[in-house]
């Protein structure tokens, strides 16, 4: 069972697995208050929904090599694939 964060924490079981996951007590207490909320766009996680620099970025960390010359789609289907 998760320990009582108190009246601040909403999810205490998310805050948790955030902190466990390496978030800093302000970020893990933002999201479980937003997932409890229901305030949470998910909609920001879809890789179509993400701007172009966005997808190069992630390309980038990921390593894709010829990320410079793809379109948006085509950065889309590397980051899928990898």
């Amino acid at each position: 069972m998760a320990k009582d964060h108190g009246p601040s924490v909403k999810d205490d079981t998310l805050y948790e697995d955030l902190r466990c996951d390496g978030a800093s007590k302000e970020k893990a207490a933002r999201i479980a208050n937003a997932k409890a909320a229901g305030t949470i766009d998910h909609r920001a996680t879809a890789l179509e929904d993400r701007t172009k620099d966005d997808l190069m970025r992630e390309a980038r960390e990921i390593g894709i090599a010829g990320r410079s010359k793809m379109t948006k789609a085509e950065l889309v289907k590397a980051i899928r694939e990898d």
